[in-house]
């Protein structure tokens, strides 16, 4: 399950969807649009995003994930369009046997999307507004 959508994003079909008889942990991760950044008080997000290149970089970091940590099942899912304060813009779960490597692959799930799926994000602040992309991710 890896998609990018205009919809509304919740955690729980993804949970749902990852988890399998020899899952012993699911992980999830759900992004939301935080009222401050870098200082600066955010109104609202714009999220666009290279849809055909994006879901195939999903899903190389699944491939990723899968070499470096046994895992059951890994789930996907960006929102694109005007997001307010408090709307969810990415969700990722991760079913594994094990809740040490559920946990760690979910991580670097969302590290890895920040880094390298097409993306991007206008901040829209009282006094401006910047694009941020892939890569950019302020605490890398």
């Amino acid at each position: 399950m890896f998609d990018i959508t205009h919809q509304p994003l919740s955690i729980e079909p993804l949970v749902r969807a990852v988890t399998r008889p020899s899952s012993g942990a699911v992980a999830s991760f759900l992004g939301v649009v935080r009222e401050q950044t870098r200082g600066r008080r955010v109104l609202y997000l714009e999220y666009e995003a290279y849809r055909e290149m994006a879901i195939p970089k999903m899903r190389e970091i699944a491939d990723e994930i899968r070499g470096k940590w046994k895992v059951d099942e890994i789930a996907m899912i960006h929102r694109i369009g005007h997001l307010e304060i408090g709307e969810a813009s990415v969700a990722i779960a991760v079913s594994a046997p094990h809740r040490h490597q559920a946990l760690a692959a979910c991580a670097y799930a969302i590290d890895r999307l920040k880094e390298i799926v097409p993306i991007w994000k206008k901040e829209v602040w009282i006094d401006g507004e910047e694009w941020v992309g892939p890569g950019t991710c302020e605490h890398h």
